[in-house]
């Protein structure tokens, strides 16, 4: 509360003397500290962006955010070597328009009598517009001499009087899980493309047959992941019918999967098990409840690096910006030695970083040094610190798990992975607003983890999709095996 005092107020105090006057001056000091740390926290808040913390870009505030990338050097576009995409004539097309010579020459004569000297060629690439067929099936009906009635069997999958084929329910299926399509928008792109009027719960029965028919599938991703030796894991927050959830993903370079739930920590990560039997290298941006489980870790350097430019930036702190010097010098030597064939770096080097990583922290330290503040009696938590001095603990706590990427190649510099994977999903949630139920979620996760892993093994998304709907299919596992 903001104190006010007259002149004569003050002159009371100052006439009952020197004691009476410091305590007014100590109130007011206390008072001007309080402030200048609410304005520095306001500051450091505005401050924040896209380039220098997690903060997505879209709150970025008339600011184009620099990035962190250093110039490569090489000239934009196309590089030397890179196959470029563009049409190119068919030998056989599928249709072909003779245009033949009207009118007369220059001379006089009738161009339809001279003599044909082949043909200049053009050819158009286009997609007739899809109309929908009807295939009806007849089972035939015979009665046996003796009385009895018998009737065909139907093909497998011709389950109903009247429904829609795998490939329009595949349609459907991409639509919304893929191509991130409200369902609205979904029932009036099927309109205009292919004349088929369908309702929203046409659309819901379709993605709940795609999850049923994946739930196998799901179970197998989980697998591979788990006895991968290295994985990388995240979470983002999710809304379902106006309240908080999390979505949950774990990757690798070939598989992706999901799971939301109420928590976004450890009890999250227990119910679902999947952390339960990883034994490999986890991947993640520090977030502690990973650390509860029994495998190895590494973190994210590219949320260290946009830490470390708000301190150098927004607070002055030098070793901030010795600090990102050198992990991105450690990153450049390990690209290359990667190129080399090489498996790591010679030990004396790889003391050399060390030592000096442990330096910089050192100066770090120097810096912001430990507040020596008594917990107050009844409150809860950790006392507060300033985000560098966090930051130096992190650094300092877990600094095998920084290296992690220098000490073995194949741990990546980033938990870019994981972010990616989930980048969608906050997609989805901006196109549509917010899940409408648990299922809703539910079948996003499943599915978007089906076509996320299909896209890393390079198959086509239409065609893998489909397979939920080929009664052919074998539903128990269709899980890309390898990379085509």
């Amino acid at each position: 509360m903001a104190i006010k005092i007259t002149r004569e107020e003050f002159h009371e105090i100052y006439i009952q003397g020197e004691e009476a006057t410091f305590k007014l001056f100590e109130k007011l000091v206390e008072q001007l500290n309080t402030l200048e740390e609410k304005v520095a926290a306001l500051e450091a808040r505005i401050n924040k962006n896209s380039h220098n913390s997690s903060k997505p870009p879209s709150t970025d505030l008339n600011r184009i955010p620099k990035s962190l990338r250093q110039k490569s050097g090489k000239p934009s576009g196309g590089q030397v070597g890179h196959k470029g995409h563009y049409l190119k004539q068919v030998a056989k097309p599928h249709h072909i328009q003779v245009h033949s010579l009207h009118g007369t020459c220059e001379c006089g004569r009738d161009l339809s009598r001279g003599k044909r000297r082949g043909y200049e060629r053009r050819q158009v690439f286009d997609i007739p517009k899809p109309v929908m067929e009807t295939t009806e099936h007849k089972a035939e009906t015979l009665e046996c001499t003796c009385g009895r009635i018998h009737t065909a069997s139907f093909p497998k999958g011709v389950d109903a009087p009247v429904q829609y084929g795998p490939n329009i329910r595949s349609i459907l299926v991409y639509f919304s899980q893929y191509q991130l399509l409200p369902q609205k928008r979904i029932t009036e792109a099927m309109s205009d493309l292919f004349g088929v009027t369908i309702s929203e719960g046409t659309i819901n029965k379709t993605i709940k047959k795609a999850y049923d028919r994946l739930e196998a599938t799901e179970e197998a991703i989980k697998k591979a992941i788990q006895g991968s030796p290295v994985a990388h894991g995240d979470e983002t927050g999710m809304y379902i019918a106006g309240k908080r959830w999390w979505q949950h993903g774990f990757s690798t370079a070939l598989f992706t999967y999901f799971f939301c739930h109420l928590k976004r920590g450890k009890e999250a990560l227990k119910d679902d098990g999947i952390l339960q039997r990883f034994i490999g290298r986890l991947v993640h941006d520090g977030w502690m409840s990973y650390f509860d489980f029994d495998c190895l870790h590494a973190l994210c350097n590219a949320h260290h690096l946009r830490e470390l430019v708000f301190l150098s930036e927004q607070c002055g702190q030098r070793w901030a910006e010795t600090m990102i010097k050198h992990l991105c010098h450690i990153k450049k030597v390990v690209d290359r030695a990667k190129i080399a064939g090489r498996k790591q770096l010679a030990s004396q080097t790889m003391l050399c970083y060390r030592k000096r990583y442990e330096m910089i922290i050192a100066s770090g330290n120097r810096v912001n040094p430990v507040q020596r503040v008594r917990k107050v009696a009844g409150s809860r938590g950790r006392i507060k610190q300033s985000g560098a001095r966090n930051l130096l603990n992190r650094l300092e706590k877990y600094a095998d798990e920084t290296l992690a990427f220098m000490y073995d190649f194949s741990v990546p510099f980033d938990n870019n992975i994981s972010e990616r994977d989930l980048r969608m999903s906050k997609v989805k949630q901006k196109v549509s607003g917010c899940f409408r139920s648990t299922f809703g979620a539910k079948a996003f996760c499943r599915i978007r983890g089906y076509v996320s892993t299909v896209r890393k093994h390079g198959l086509n998304v239409f065609d893998q999709i489909a397979q939920c709907f080929d009664p052919l299919v074998n539903q128990e596992n269709i899980l890309p095996i390898r990379r085509e």
